[in-house]
């Protein structure tokens, strides 16, 4: 261990600011507004290096209690929490790799270094990623619309990825970290939405930027599944569903709260017991998801990165229907705004358009369980 490791207590910080963001999440919710503010406070007290591993330097907080920070979080300003998740999975990605004595110590430096925020494009672009990659001396020149960039206007770095046909290799994607302040990088403020408003999320445009060869992480088929998607997929799902779990259960604890101002009649308690069965749904796949991820002592294969995305359909469904039975169960008085329902339940709503969304994920598994390849290329390779 190093001596001189940082040190970070998320407990503290969770009490400290969390009921300063509750009190700004509506507000940001009804403004279409990014949580700068919260990123400021979180960047100030360590959070975003909080994961890089203390022979790093860095305090080793470990893949689950990121996750059950997130999770509580998410009880104070669902946004904050999801934003912050997407940076988290890539450092988790790369404290993976660093452990399995794999490239990822010279990114998880720089996150320390300077508490950088990355921004991860790689959900809309999954196997196949986007946009156009020409290859020009010394490198590539990169032309791309990357959607869903999460904590992008306080972004540093974009963990992204585009496609390239490449004359030898046939179709294929690049891996590359690129600056956000990088010449030819606009941020397209397009993240007007029905949930999850404040987290940033908006369209990236990539117009001729150049990316030196030395940049390039990784070059790999184009449409077949690959290995480092079974590090991504394991790490960045527990953590990502550790907050729609929250947002469950903060929409729970309202509604219990106005169930009970009254007595609770036979009808009130059925309602309350469908209630805490659908919550715990959820919960337990969430918890399943973190065990399978064992603090990053997991075997990376298509198999366990199935099994996760199942529990993550499992997750996402049963918080939609938890937080959609809390309305019932607050009755009318969920129907106003003030009372914080209306806005969990919409964001409740965003989990299901994560990799994998239900139908694909299904796809990806029965492919598995009946022997084949986990997808079916379209290129051909």
């Amino acid at each position: 261990m190093n001596m001189h490791s940082k040190t970070i207590d998320l407990d503290a910080i969770l009490a400290e600011l969390g009921p300063v963001f509750a009190e700004r999440s509506a507000k940001h919710d009804a403004d279409d507004t990014f949580v700068h503010q919260n990123y400021s406070a979180l960047r100030e007290r360590g959070v975003f290096s909080a994961q890089v591993p203390t022979d790093l330097g860095g305090p080793g907080i470990s893949h689950r209690e990121i996750a059950a920070f997130l999770r509580a979080l998410a009880g104070y300003c669902p946004s904050t929490a999801l934003a912050v998740s997407m940076h988290q999975h890539l450092v988790s990605a790369a404290a993976k790799n660093h452990k399995d004595g794999k490239p990822g110590a010279a990114l998880l430096q720089k996150v320390l270094a300077g508490e950088l925020v990355l921004v991860s494009t790689g959900a809309n672009d999954w196997l196949d990623s986007g946009g156009e990659a020409e290859k020009v001396e010394g490198g590539y020149r990169i032309n791309a619309f990357k959607a869903f960039a999460s904590g992008s206007p306080d972004g540093d770095i974009a963990i992204t990825s585009c496609a390239y046909d490449c004359p030898e290799d046939g179709p294929s994607v690049i891996h590359f970290p690129l600056p956000l302040k990088s010449e030819g990088v606009t941020m397209m403020d397009d993240w007007k939405t029905m949930g999850m408003r404040a987290t940033g999320s908006q369209t990236m445009q990539f117009k001729d930027v150049f990316v030196p060869d030395e940049a390039i992480a990784m070059k790999r088929p184009r449409g077949p599944f690959h290995p480092a998607f079974a590090v991504i997929t394991t790490v960045a799902m527990p953590l990502v569903m550790a907050v729609y779990t929250g947002v469950a259960e903060a929409a729970a604890k309202i509604s219990v709260q106005k169930a009970t101002v009254r007595p609770v009649d036979d009808v009130k308690a059925v309602q309350l017991g469908e209630l805490e069965n659908l919550l715990a749904t959820a919960q337990m796949a969430a918890d399943s998801m973190l065990e399978m991820a064992d603090d990053l002592n997991f075997t990376p294969t298509a198999e366990l990165a199935s099994q996760i995305l199942v529990r993550k359909s499992v997750c996402a469904n049963h918080v939609i229907l938890a937080v959609e039975k809390a309305l019932e169960v607050a009755g009318g008085a969920a129907f106003f705004r003030k009372n914080g329902l209306e806005q969990l339940l919409r964001d409740a709503h965003a989990g299901q358009f994560h990799p994998l969304p239900e139908k694909r994920q299904q796809l990806f598994t029965g492919r598995l369980m009946a022997g084949l390849s986990p997808v079916q290329s379209p290129f051909g390779n």
